[in-house]
């Protein structure tokens, strides 16, 4: 049945072999839509000319959907207006499966009904319904659209007939290309009166009937590029009159007032214009750019998306790389945290090392001490020798008393000199070999001294190099070196009392003289010692000895 009435709305010659033979070895129920279209397609849809009622073909695809798909609830417009809303989705919807008529498009169809019904747009009642409807979805299906004018929403105030009549005609314009319509007289060519005839005008030709239902029929005017429309001045009692110009013949039609008669001039005239130009109709035309712009700005949208991915995906490869150089400076930094311990751990074992150095300076000068409480300990024991030699002394003024005795120890003394010649080179070379190492021990001690100073040289480089991060380590060097300095006075302080010692010995040198490394000239050896007594003593005591001689002789 539904392939016959199908063949029979699209003027198709029905088959009924091809189709028993199509569906010959389908014996399980009811055929699917997946095992139909491709009989459709193949003997029905790929026969059609296109010289078919498009209206009767969808009514009849609306008596097939609209008993299961249009809503019970009651509406504001009748079944036919439904249809007709129906019919226009059709048009406005994408083509794409299933369809949808996308908001630019239900508000072009709101607005085009708004304005057939005399109303004003609420721009605003729109947009915040576009904003709920972008939320759930991209689009009205054709009995969601039923629904929504059917409600009312955009047409409140409005009564049925007013509503029915607006959508009848945004059905004429969009879905019968009926441009404009409307009462006018026609002058006859035979009788040359004048009938008032119902004028439909489409893409390429004016009908008119003689009521505005359609139904009679009188005649059509075929336009093309070569027709034109001019005004005329009024006569015969007739007004508002203008001419229609075709190849074969012309037409004479007067309008109800100057409006109308301009309103068809100026559509007419663009109805020929867009035939010349071999242009569609203006809202066919208006529907391609509209869609064009669609797909333009869908393209620029997923451009954008893609840029967006593309941006997406490099900021994610920069985080990752961020990642790997934040774990590459979290492990630089537990190096440098480790290099750091390590440098401290160093830091505090030279300061350990420099302690220890100042601990063994602070030895050393014990030993130094040390060392001038054992010179002055000799030196306790060299004034008792020179008290020794003093009392010796006189014993030997006694002796000198007697000549015999004298030329004696004259004698004596010779031995003695040689032999206290040769005790004072010997004990010179002792005292030179001890100050040699007296020498050593000095040059020891400057050269560990000068090693302790280039030591602190290179700690003091280091600990410039780090001087923001060790202030601590600096105020504890600079104790470290205030305490060196201290210990340097003390030193200095005991250098000064050995020199003062050394002044105090120097008063009593006319008797003694210091344990010295001896000079290059020759010294005087007597029986109290080498280097006893100076040469003007010995002199002076010598020629005491000749005088007493000489006065026992």
């Amino acid at each position: 049945v539904l392939s016959h009435n199908l063949c029979t709305v699209l003027n198709v010659p029905h088959d009924p072999v091809a189709l028993e033979e199509h569906f010959r070895d389908d014996d399980e129920g009811p055929v699917s839509n997946q095992g139909y279209m491709p009989y459709l397609n193949k003997f029905i849809l790929e026969k059609v000319q296109g010289n078919f009622d498009k209206v009767e073909f969808n009514r009849m695809c609306w008596t097939l959907c609209a008993k299961k798909n249009l809503s019970k609830s009651p509406l504001l417009i009748s079944d036919e207006d439904a249809f007709k809303v129906w019919v226009i989705f059709n048009f406005l919807s994408e083509d794409k499966y299933p369809l949808i008529i996308v908001p630019e498009e239900i508000e072009y169809l709101l607005k085009k009904l708004t304005e057939a019904m005399g109303a004003g747009w609420q721009q605003e009642q729109f947009d915040r319904y576009k904003i709920a409807l972008n939320i759930s979805r991209e689009g009205l299906s054709a009995w969601e659209l039923i629904d929504l004018i059917g409600s009312g929403q955009f047409s409140k105030g409005m009564d049925r007939q007013t509503v029915s009549m607006a959508i009848n005609e945004v059905f004429n314009e969009l879905i019968l290309d009926v441009l404009k319509q409307g009462y006018m007289l026609k002058k006859g060519h035979k009788r040359k009166n004048w009938t008032e005839r119902w004028f439909v005008l489409k893409p390429n030709i004016i009908s008119y009937y003689v009521s505005e239902d359609l139904k009679d029929k009188k005649g059509d005017i075929i336009l093309d590029g070569n027709c034109c429309v001019e005004a005329l001045p009024d006569r015969d009692g007739k007004k508002c009159l203008f001419l229609i110009k075709c190849l074969d013949k012309s037409f004479e039609i007067s309008a109800s007032d100057k409006k109308k008669k301009q309103e068809w001039i100026q559509a007419i005239q663009t109805t020929v214009n867009l035939l010349r130009g071999g242009s569609p109709p203006p809202h066919k035309e208006a529907r391609q750019k509209r869609k064009e712009l669609r797909q333009k700005l869908l393209a620029e949208q997923e451009e954008l998306e893609r840029q967006m991915r593309e941006l997406q995906t490099a900021n994610e490869n920069k985080q990752k790389e961020l990642e790997t150089v934040r774990k590459q400076l979290e492990a630089a930094a537990a190096r440098a945290a480790e290099e750091e311990k390590k440098r401290l751990q160093t830091q505090v074992e030279l300061q350990d090392r420099f302690s220890l150095e100042l601990e063994r300076e602070k030895m050393v000068r014990q030993k130094m001490e040390e060392q001038v409480a054992q010179k002055s300990s000799e030196l306790e024991q060299y004034l008792q020798r020179v008290r020794e030699l003093e009392e010796m002394y006189k014993q030997l003024q006694d002796a000198l008393e007697d000549e015999k005795q004298a030329r004696q120890d004259e004698e004596t003394v010779r031995k003695l000199q040689a032999r206290l010649l040769e005790e004072e080179s010997a004990k010179r070379a002792e005292l030179e070999k001890w100050h040699l190492q007296q020498q050593q021990t000095i040059q020891m001690t400057e050269a560990e001294k000068q090693e302790l100073e280039n030591q602190r040289m290179i700690k003091e480089q280091a600990l410039q190099v780090a001087m923001q991060q060790l202030e601590q380590l600096e105020l504890e060097r600079k104790e470290a070196l205030e305490q060196y300095e201290e210990v340097k006075k003390k030193l200095e302080t005991a250098a000064n009392n050995t020199k003062s010692w050394k002044d105090k010995v120097a008063h009593h040198e006319g008797l003694i003289r210091l344990i010295e490394p001896g000079s290059k000239n020759p010294h005087l050896i007597t029986n109290w010692g080498p280097a006893a007594f100076t040469e003007a003593e010995l002199e002076q005591r010598q020629k005491s000895w000749k005088g007493k001689k000489a006065t026992s002789e």
